[in-house]
């Protein structure tokens, strides 16, 4: 056993001692000692009640014969930090969160671990640690929050988001506001439509890191808590059969995930992640491999902010493995992927039924013929940006408009609220990337805004920056190379004609070569300086977001 390291011979008897302080008998230090990673903390929703998941674990790994010692990571709730300076640091958790698990496994050395997971950038980062470390594991997440059903209306957080476009038309009263803010969000679990978090989990799902239902079972279910158990004792399985995350995170299984991201209309972000999991397992991927999926992948599911449905829904029609069956029946996935039941997703999926043709549509009925994702290229983009398609407006697909430039998030707010941005107008926030943000914050507050106004059929929104899950309408981030890094984007200047074609895949700036270059020649750098702490790192080590946003090495 690999805990063998720190527990057994004449030389660890200080060891033994110091894991007999904490009450362990010779029993349970002589067992195998198995890391259960809680990601708890009292600040994100989603994680409140992760210490009653992370019990369900212990309890279950111990009957199957380990021992669980539990371990935190830090975790940003995205929605808190939305539309200040948090949001630089959300991206950059991902990182810290990795390293985090990395260092207390090393130091500690665990035979196995089971990562208990919510909300955005805490699930990939403990898949990328779960890569780089190879040791038997698990995943089971603390599951999607339940809708609101209040007046007839099925509220998430993103009606809260959109709230604010709408009271700044006066459109509702001190009442309605305050309902919409008490109600959006009535529990535990991460925000319940497919937004980043919910994405993420059921991408673990997909990729077979997960056992069924990993994705979809509800925060307050007590399946979540019995999948908690069943993921403590599948665990000890997993160490005793040396199944280890390489074995399952494969070429092979990351293709079949983009499938399952296609059809289920995910959030924008998980090309960032999907490409940062496939680094870390030194897998090649590209935003070229991931729109050919996209191509070949019907849109089968459409959830809040795209349409009415959420999480809650999807589980009830089948989960992920419903949509993952449907999508065997279509020919899509390599059914021989090895995934942590054990078993085969083909074998997984003999299990597996849709209960609900009307949320996971048939072929015939789908929602497009090609994914709820599709990346853009463009001499505005020249490696890439991406845009949650299934959320665009079908007026949206292409535009052609004036651009309003602004230099960062708060000030393209400020615009809106006051009125200064009108129908037909192409918003360009920039500056806002990996390197120049830095961080790559989420633009939530302003497509939330612009959806409130009503301007989310008329308008467009290009970024360098990203976009939440909770984000709809004709929002096109991650644009590479980004404007700090000289990309095109820093060159628009107020009024440039740009032409969006999502059909297409194309992102253009409709302004003549000899001017371009003389901007060119003019151009600085308009980027905050940063001298100290982790995003003065980071700005000096992130790649860019057509790479994943990963570290790179430092010259």
């Amino acid at each position: 056993m690999r805990s063998d390291l720190m527990k057994k011979g004449l030389t660890r008897i200080p060891h033994r001692s110091l894991l007999k302080a904490m009450g362990l008998t010779d029993e349970e230090v002589a067992r195998p000692i198995i890391g259960v990673v809680n990601a708890k903390n009292d600040v994100i929703p989603g994680h409140v009640h992760l210490d009653n998941v992370t019990d369900a674990v212990k309890s279950a790994v111990s009957a199957a014969g380990g021992t669980p010692l539990a371990f935190p990571s830090i975790g940003v709730c995205d929605g808190l930090a939305m539309g200040h300076e948090g949001m630089k640091f959300s991206l950059v958790s991902r990182e810290h969160i990795a390293d985090s698990v990395e260092i207390m496994a090393m130091a500690h050395p665990f035979d196995a671990l089971v990562f208990v997971p919510n909300c955005d950038k805490i699930v990939p980062g403990m898949i990328m640690a779960a890569i780089r470390l190879n040791l038997p594991s698990v995943f089971v997440s603390g599951g999607p929050m339940m809708p609101s059903w209040k007046r007839g209306r099925k509220l998430t957080v993103s009606s809260a988001f959109e709230a604010v476009g709408l009271a700044s038309l006066g459109r509702l009263d001190d009442e309605e506001v305050k309902f919409i803010e008490d109600e959006s969000c009535p529990g535990c679990g991460s925000c319940a439509g497919m937004f980043t978090a919910n994405s993420m989990n059921c991408m673990t799902e997909a990729i077979g890191l997960g056992l069924p239902g990993h994705g979809t079972i509800p925060a307050v279910h007590a399946g979540r808590i019995r999948l908690a158990k069943q993921a403590g004792g599948q665990v000890m399985r997993l160490l005793a059969q040396n199944v280890r995350p390489r074995d399952i995170v494969t070429a092979q299984s990351l293709r079949n995930a983009l499938a399952a991201d296609m059809a289920l209309g995910c959030s924008s972000n998980t090309v960032l992640h999907l490409l940062a999991i496939a680094h870390e397992a030194g897998l090649e991927l590209s935003l070229e491999d991931i729109n050919g999926v996209s191509k070949a992948t019907p849109h089968l599911v459409k959830l809040s902010p795209a349409g009415p449905d959420v999480l809650a829904d999807l589980d009830q029609a089948g989960g992920v493995q419903g949509v993952l069956k449907r999508l065997a029946e279509l020919g899509l996935l390599d059914l021989e992927c090895l995934t942590v039941t054990g078993r085969t997703l083909g074998e997984n999926l003999r299990s597996a039924a849709v209960y609900d043709d009307d949320v996971i549509r048939t072929l015939e009925r789908a929602h497009s013929a090609d994914g709820g994702l599709a990346v853009l290229w463009g001499n505005l983009a020249p490696d890439g940006a991406v845009v949650k398609k299934g959320a665009v407006l079908p007026e949206m697909m292409t535009h052609r408009g004036p651009a309003r430039v602004f230099d960062q998030e708060e000030d393209c707010t400020e615009a809106l609220l006051a009125g200064r941005v009108k129908p037909g107008d192409v918003v360009v926030v920039r500056y806002e990337g990996p390197k120049g943000g830095p961080g790559m914050r989420e633009m939530l507050t302003p497509t939330a805004t612009l959806a409130g106004l009503g301007l989310d059929s008329s308008v467009a929104l290009i970024t360098d920056g990203r976009f939440s899950g909770a984000s709809k309408g004709a929002s096109i981030g991650h644009i590479s190379p980004e404007a700090a890094a000289g990309g095109l984007i820093g060159l628009i200047e107020e009024n440039d004609e740009i032409a969006v074609d999502i059909p297409n895949n194309r992102l253009e700036l409709l302004v003549p070569p000899e001017v371009i270059e003389r901007r060119r020649a003019a151009w600085r750098p308009k980027v905050k300086p940063v001298t100290r702490g982790c995003l003065s790192r980071y700005r000096r080590q992130v790649t860019s977001a057509n790479t994943g946003a990963v570290l790179g090495d430092l010259d």
